[in-house]
């Protein structure tokens, strides 16, 4: 046993996260086109379900060249709201 499996998962908002935050409340306050929330961390976490890097769904994330600017402005305040709660835990 190596011991890395007795390590905690950190806890609260890492700095992708928060850059990730930042981004959510620009796009949300703006009227620009949409820009996808992809970082290049593409992995589904076990815990939430969401993507470890952009916090989105699997059919968030396969749909999102098929939404429309209000329908990824919704994506992106689902995003925000993941965010604000997880880091409230």
């Amino acid at each position: 046993m190596c011991g890395s499996e007795l390590t905690p998962k950190p806890q609260g908002l890492t700095p992708a996260d928060l850059r990730l935050v930042a981004q959510a409340k620009r796009v949300l306050q703006s009227n620009e086109v949409l820009e996808s929330p992809c970082i290049s961390i593409c992995r589904m976490s076990d815990d939430t379900t969401y993507c470890e890097g952009c916090w989105r769904t699997l059919d968030e994330i396969g749909g999102w060249g098929q939404r429309n600017a209000d329908e990824k402005r919704v994506v992106w305040q689902l995003i925000s709201e993941r965010l604000a709660a997880h880091g409230a835990t």
